[in-house]
């Protein structure tokens, strides 16, 4: 049997002019800002006029700890999207926006994959309508105005070896992780350490995200500590005057962008943080905006359950008062392989056993989940090889933990081969089963919260700080800061810090190297193990495949 590659599939696509998109949704072409043809920004106005509309249903996917074998989760998020329209629902999806880092390093792109995609592919994958140059334009005139500000006389009395402001860049380049910046004389400045982040990590990208119109967006970038003085007050964003400017770069960066699956129905396309550095969900006024449009939402939350979907539930949802009423965990035959330790090449014989072993991964993520109230349904994305032992292997585990999994054929047959895992997250959805509240209260101590995660979902013995990291969070405490949540940057590969332990390891401890605080965000960032807030890219990157073809097609992108 021969398939079609992914690009080969969204570039046969019959896209429909946006308008008609956008109608499905009752959005006229009024209110929206087209870029092209086939993809447009969603107005302010007409965001701030369907405000008082009823709520529709929130379904979250998540997934198991990604393997190199693949989970699909975006693929499935597209696909559950068509199969809810294609049973006669009104649904949309709403996922993250893709960064240049994973493009042209090793993951690819974001747009699902098979016939459970997003397009414009390529654009979407690409520079799509600019939010992230955007981001990194106001985050980069923070920093700018910040050295602006020593060097010409600083007024604040910022102590220069307390700047924690880092720049960014949209792109992995481990070069730039510390940097001495200002070198080269007078004119240039006072020499100080600095380094970069990529992007998705930037502060700038969370309140985007989390931000619920305009004025919201200026007040959390205002709020941006952006470094402290010599008596250890903090400086903020507002004391150098860039919030306003800031906010100017974002003005149309904050619209949410609309786009089409492959079968013409409405995605939100918006914002991009990483579940492993960053809160991994996308904009709080794209899944709002679409919980007013559409009767199901879908959207999906980054890398595995232990990170996207936690930080989901602790920090999107408690900060935007959301409330999922279903949750899709998706896992496949051959990541539970992986997980029961079988290598990459051996994954195509049938082994039931190792697929038996390798769903203590899964069964972490279906209880972690549960945990927070919110019924859980298990959505196996189905591969050429699997086996019917090994699918009724997944079910039949899955049915002891309490849950139930169906088998989806999306990649494939698009929203007809996940017709049964629509039908099913509908009436969950509709049963108002779910008693969602976060695993968490605010008035919790910082470090208490942080145990809280370790070991309840990561399971974790214990978490080791140093005294400087536990008295820096009692220092935010005493200044008002402890009622945040907290954003653990980790691996996304293992429940662990070492991301060579699959399945379900115990017997560990969580090692702390940094806290962050964003104060504009609204959450402090808890930097564990030998994680990087900058990525590196890998020894071949893809960027050495992507190219134009002799008609002008890219080729290499996936």
């Amino acid at each position: 049997m021969s398939f079609k590659s992914d690009i080969e599939i969204a570039r046969a696509a019959n896209k429909k002019p946006i308008q008609e998109i956008g109608a499905k949704l009752g959005i006229s072409s009024d209110d929206l800002l087209p870029y092209g043809h086939d993809k447009a920004k969603v107005s302010q106005e007409f965001i701030n006029s369907v405000q008082d509309r009823k709520n529709g249903k929130l379904i979250l996917v998540t997934a198991i700890n990604p393997t190199p074998a693949g989970e699909g989760k975006t693929t499935t998020t597209v696909g559950l999207g068509d199969g809810l329209n294609r049973i006669g629902k009104k649904a949309a999806v709403c996922i993250r926006e893709a960064s240049l880092g994973p493009c042209f390093g090793m993951k690819g792109g974001a747009a699902g994959g098979g016939n459970a995609q997003v397009v414009p592919m390529e654009e979407m994958n690409l520079h799509f309508t600019g939010d992230f140059h955007a981001i990194t334009s106001a985050h980069n005139l923070l920093s700018a105005m910040i050295d602006n500000h020593i060097y010409w006389g600083n007024a604040l009395e910022i102590d220069t070896r307390r700047v924690v402001w880092r720049r960014v860049v949209d792109m992995n380049d481990r070069a730039l992780r510390q940097i001495t910046a200002s070198l080269g004389g007078v004119a240039n400045g006072f020499p100080r350490e600095a380094g970069f982040d990529i992007t998705v990590a930037s502060e700038v990208m969370a309140c985007l995200c989390l931000a619920s119109n305009l004025k919201d967006l200026q007040d959390r970038l205002g709020k941006i500590i952006v470094a402290y003085r010599r008596d250890r007050s903090p400086v903020y964003a507002r004391d150098i005057k860039a919030d306003g400017a800031m906010t100017v770069l974002l003005k149309d960066a904050m619209q949410p962008n609309l786009v089409q699956t492959l079968e013409n129905n409405p995605a939100f396309v918006h914002g991009g943080p990483f579940a492993n550095i960053a809160h991994g969900c996308n904009s709080v006024i794209a899944t709002t905006t679409a919980l007013k449009l559409a009767d199901y939402v879908v959207t999906e939350a980054g890398f595995g359950a232990d990170l996207g979907a936690e930080k989901f539930m602790n920090i999107k949802c408690r900060k935007a008062g959301l409330a999922p009423d279903c949750v899709v965990l998706v896992a496949t035959v051959r990541a539970m392989k992986m997980n029961g330790g079988v290598a990459r090449a051996d994954l195509g014989p049938e082994n039931v056993e190792a697929v038996k072993e390798g769903c203590a991964n899964l069964g972490r993520h279906i209880g972690n989940l549960k945990s927070f109230g919110v019924p859980v349904v298990v959505a196996i994305n189905h591969f050429v090889t699997d086996t019917d032992g090994e699918v009724q292997a997944i079910r039949d585990y899955v049915e002891a933990q309490g849950s139930e999994a169906i088998l989806c054929r999306h990649w494939e047959l698009g929203g007809e081969g996940v017709v049964e895992l629509a039908t099913r997250v509908a009436e969950i959805a509709d049963s108002g089963a779910s008693n969602f509240a976060p695993i968490y209260p605010d008035d919790m101590p910082l470090f208490e919260k942080m145990e809280c995660i370790a070991k309840n979902i990561y399971h974790a013995d214990a978490v080791v700080a140093d005294k400087k990291i536990l008295d820096q969070l009692k220092q935010w405490e005493d200044q008002g800061y402890g009622n945040l949540p907290v954003c653990m940057a980790k691996t996304q590969y293992s429940f662990s810090t070492d991301p060579t332990r699959r399945g379900a390891p115990t017997g560990f401890d969580l090692p702390v190297r940094e806290v962050r605080l964003s104060a504009g965000a609204g959450f402090i960032v808890v930097i564990c193990g030998e994680i990087m807030t900058m990525p590196g890219l890998p020894r071949t990157p893809a960027a050495e495949s992507i190219m134009l073809n002799d008609i002008g097609e890219i080729e290499g992108l996936f």
